[in-house]
């Protein structure tokens, strides 16, 4: 085993500019700081090895791990590419913090109900969540915010949980459906003024393929990116073998890696509740929300794992089945072909259900 990329989430402090993403636990919107990423590393072939550079940083709230694959070792060069990597996640940063408020989209949460004109990057984030949102019947939902702070999940902290009236006016002022985006026109509009977006989550894995296209972009072909748990890989690893990359067990006691596969050209994103949930007179809560109901799922999935063309669907995907939950989660990822392994809690320990293509660990040993 090579390493173990943890994800820093719980670093952010209030008013630092470094880490703009405040709500790293919002159910629905994102999923980061619940699993640990662990690259796992083949006997080397032999032969010399190529050099492999590695950068690492803060970025939204938590940190980012790149793997290049490079023929020498050229200072140069190695400044180019973490120069690409910094813009790529300092551009994603400034235009969709909800923490900064001179980012592209806090200037949208805090207008009103007219045609706001959006960067193409913004739209094509909104645009895959509002896809999302639809063929999940809405598990995934970029508005939910308000309800995640109602229920002691956000930056306020613990509270009471809402009543059903406060629950019910609440949900008035959430919904993807009152987001209404034109790509043609590349405008936003709210139909409800209050209504407020966060994308932390999917931007985060749009944030992946963003560094990963701008590395590219300067010649490199064999890649690993990682932000937050959130992966996607080009090509092979040093050795000229796939990546591998753990998925962890969900322990509410430890980070320990349960499974590994080897993925190229693919991205990969897991969500779960094993890390963030509250015991309330016996009665566990988890942090992931339904925004069908308002209220925190109430099912026995531990965590669902995601492979995708793309980081910014496997991360929205991941997010969706997550709250959908072991049998109507299985049911839509079959129904939309998407790759995806299930952990469920049972009375004995876990079962596992993979969908689509999603590769058996044990098949790759």
């Amino acid at each position: 085993m090579d390493s173990v990329v943890e994800n820093h989430g719980n670093t952010e402090r209030k008013g630092d500019s470094k880490f703009p993403f405040r709500r790293l636990i919002v159910p629905a919107l994102f999923v980061a700081a619940l699993f640990a990423v662990t690259i796992f590393r083949d006997r080397p072939a032999p032969g010399p090895e190529a050099a492999i550079w590695t950068f690492s940083g803060p970025t939204m709230g938590t940190a980012y791990t790149v793997k290049v694959v490079a023929e020498d070792i050229d200072d140069s060069a190695k400044l180019a590419v973490h120069t690409a990597i910094r813009g790529a996640v300092d551009k994603v940063d400034e235009a969709m913090s909800t923490f900064r408020p001179e980012s592209e989209l806090s200037r949208f949460n805090s207008s009103g109900t007219g045609e706001f004109s959006v960067s193409e990057d913004l739209g094509r984030v909104v645009a895959t969540a509002l896809e999302v949102a639809e063929l999940s019947a809405g598990a995934l939902d970029i508005t939910v915010g308000p309800l995640v702070d109602a229920w002691g999940f956000g930056p306020d902290g613990w509270i009471e949980p809402p009543d059903d009236a406060r629950l019910e006016a609440l949900r008035e002022n959430v919904g993807w459906r009152k987001l209404v985006l034109d790509r043609e026109a590349q405008t936003l509009r709210k139909t409800a003024e209050t209504l407020r977006v966060d994308l932390s989550a999917i931007a985060k894995g749009f944030a992946v393929d963003k560094v990963l296209e701008g590395v590219m972009e300067l010649g490199y072909e064999d890649v690993m990116v990682e932000i937050g748990g959130e992966v996607l890989t080009a090509g092979l690893n040093h050795w000229g073998r796939p990546w591998r990359i753990g998925i962890e067990r969900p322990d509410e006691e430890g980070r320990v890696a349960g499974t590994a596969i080897d993925i190229s050209d693919r991205a990969l994103a897991t969500s779960g509740d094993y890390r963030n949930f509250r015991d309330v007179d016996g009665h566990r809560i988890s942090h992931t929300l339904d925004p069908r109901t308002g209220r925190p799922v109430d099912h026995d999935l531990a965590s669902v794992s995601v492979l995708a063309g793309s980081c910014i669907e496997a991360d929205a995907w991941a997010t969706a089945l997550n709250v959908l939950g072991p049998e109507e989660g299985v049911a839509v990822a079959e129904e939309q072909g998407i790759d995806a392994l299930f952990i469920a809690r049972t009375k004995s320990g876990f079962d596992t259900v993979r969908t689509g293509d999603f590769p058996d660990p044990a098949g790759q040993e």
